[in-house]
């Protein structure tokens, strides 16, 4: 899958749309509730704005949401308003995607999350729940910066790189490298909406709305790069033998119809840590927080007060 190496890399035809995003340390739009308030703000890092959205209780244990490559932290709009009930829920836009800024020197996507969390005002560490890249931004952060790490939730990613040498996985791997190389961005979203229904089903299979859903965020991303633009991402070294270390309770989320070398990913994460566990959610794919929001938030909860009590 190409989802975490070529968000720099559209087509030929995509054309750069920078962010609309003012000069100022941070931004905001409030909306408030009877029980909670969200606010959609963006933070001034070393390298232009970060967008981020923050719901729930200020003084409640923070919740970080993050999302898959190519896409932004609307993908989890189904699981936010849910969860902000209870939490202070944190859903950032990764840099080169949603509203936050291109990258223009190189960069650490942990370091990134670490300077967001360092400069909101949170009660403590977060619990860090990540899908696909989100989940590699997870791992990476516990690694380098475990101070700001309460627990790991991962979804679809883990340690190492995936298999994708199956036939399913190579074929959309194929078609989503002729696409970029001929400049065709409806053949390449076609290409990348198939790890929606994942491996055994097809897109008539699936809810079509989310598939809408994962086109329309991903043609905004590759709306704000142009093909010859550097990839400036720089990943944490020696992840894999590192995550040994990674001492916080960890739990992976898997797609029971997810592709299989991304779910061995996760598999090998849980292997190296020593307190981490595995769930299988049935009848989704990759995009298990979309499929399944209810499910996959029942599951989230129930990790947070096993999390709660095993710190007393």
């Amino acid at each position: 899958m190409t989802e975490n190496a070529t968000a720099s890399r559209p087509p030929a035809s995509a054309t750069s749309a920078t962010s609309a995003t003012s000069a100022t340390s941070a931004t905001s739009a409030t909306s408030a509730t009877s029980a909670t308030s969200a606010t959609f703000a963006t933070f001034e890092s070393a390298d232009g704005p970060l967008a981020y959205r923050d719901a729930g209780p200020r003084d409640a244990r923070p919740l970080v949401l993050l999302h898959t490559g190519f896409t932004d932290h609307t993908q989890f709009d189904n699981l936010i308003p849910e969860l902000a009930l209870r939490h202070r829920v944190i859903a950032p836009d990764a840099r080169g995607h949603g509203s936050s800024a291109n990258a223009s020197k190189p960069f650490r996507r942990a370091d990134d999350l670490a300077a967001l969390l360092r400069h909101l005002d949170l009660t403590g560490p977060a619990v860090l729940v990540g899908v696909s890249m989100g989940a590699l931004i997870a791992v990476d952060t516990a690694l380098v910066h475990p101070e700001l790490v309460r627990a790991l939730v991962v979804s679809g990613r883990g340690i190492g790189e995936p298999d994708l040498t199956d036939p399913w996985s190579a074929a959309v791997a194929e078609a989503q490298s002729t696409a970029l190389a001929t400049g065709d961005i409806p053949a390449w979203l076609d290409a990348f909406a198939r790890w929606v229904p994942g491996p055994s089903r097809t897109l008539a299979d699936v809810d079509p709305e989310i598939v809408r859903r994962v086109r329309e965020m991903a043609l905004r991303t590759l709306m704000k790069h142009t093909p010859d633009e550097p990839d400036f991402t720089v990943p944490v070294a020696d992840a894999p033998r590192r995550a040994k270390g990674i001492t916080v309770p960890v739990l992976a989320v898997n797609g029971a119809l997810d592709a299989p070398g991304t779910v061995a990913t996760a598999d090998a994460l849980i292997r190296a840590v020593p307190n981490g566990r595995t769930v299988t959610l049935d009848g989704v794919a990759h995009y298990t927080t979309m499929e399944a929001p209810e499910a996959f938030a029942r599951i989230l909860e129930a990790f947070l007060r096993e999390v709660d009590a095993q710190e007393g």
